[in-house]
């Protein structure tokens, strides 16, 4: 199902980032500026102690709780594509969906959404076999979860399709392929270093519903959340310019499904 992000009182727009992928100091930082959080479960990063404090935090800070399952990949952080059984993936993501849900529920708080980590989430946004897996397993989980993935892809068509809702995410320091995807991490450029562009690129998204591509076409895009990297040297100030510059400009920040 689609989600309207223009509520009565002008645009929206959630700003979402990956927390407990490691002890940098960073995430509780990060957690007063963004409105989501993508807690890693364990298979690409993380610990049960971690997303213990993980969920602590957020549920201190008001800010909505989602799971960040990953192929079984620990040493490349998930990065690496992997050609594994329908019923290991399905089984896969429940368990670390479930990991995460025991662990919320038992500070009083809750998983609102998922959002697929790395070569998984890259992998379903082309693949709608894949993306029709993942989706299954989270709605089968539960229906009311709400999934996180990239804006126009096989992952989002996976969610309609199957009656579970989604948010399209865009990403604030990632370049884009001319159709629609993200250009590979290995590929010269993928990453913008210069914040001011990163953040021309995200207004222009939010604001306008396109992105230049590295190739200089502009792709449509839906920016229902914005990924704010967290593991930057200086994530946790391009967070802070980015949200003060939505908030200049009128856009409010808010879960798109609450927490």
């Amino acid at each position: 199902m689609e989600k309207q992000y223009v509520s009565d009182s002008g645009l929206c727009v959630d700003l979402n980032a990956d927390l407990g992928e490691q002890d940098n100091g960073v995430d509780e930082a990060l957690l007063a500026l963004v409105s989501s959080v993508n807690i890693a479960c364990g298979w690409h990063a993380g610990s049960p102690l971690m997303m213990q404090k993980c969920v602590s935090w957020a549920i201190d800070k008001g800010v909505a709780i989602g799971a960040h399952p990953s192929f079984p990949d620990r040493e490349n952080f998930g990065r690496l594509e992997m050609q594994l059984p329908t019923n290991e993936i399905y089984s896969g993501v429940q368990y670390q969906i479930g990991a995460l849900c025991a662990i919320a529920q038992a500070q009083g708080g809750r998983v609102v959404h998922v959002k697929p980590h790395g070569a998984l989430y890259n992998m379903a946004a082309r693949d709608a076999g894949l993306a029709d897996v993942i989706v299954s397993a989270i709605f089968d989980v539960d229906p009311q979860l709400v999934l996180f993935g990239l804006a126009g892809s096989e992952l989002i068509a996976a969610a309609k399709r199957a009656g579970l809702n989604s948010v399209e995410e865009v990403f604030a320091d990632r370049r884009y392929s001319a159709d629609g995807s993200l250009v590979k991490r290995s590929t010269a450029g993928a990453l913008i270093e210069d914040e001011q562009q990163a953040l021309i690129q995200t207004m222009t998204m939010v604001r306008e519903g396109k992105v230049c591509a590295i190739d200089g076409s502009w792709v449509p895009v839906n920016a229902g959340s914005i990924c704010l990297h967290g593991d930057g040297a200086h994530a946790l100030a391009f967070a802070q310019r980015i949200r003060n510059e939505l908030t200049q400009q009128q856009v409010a920040i808010r879960a798109p499904y609450g927490c």
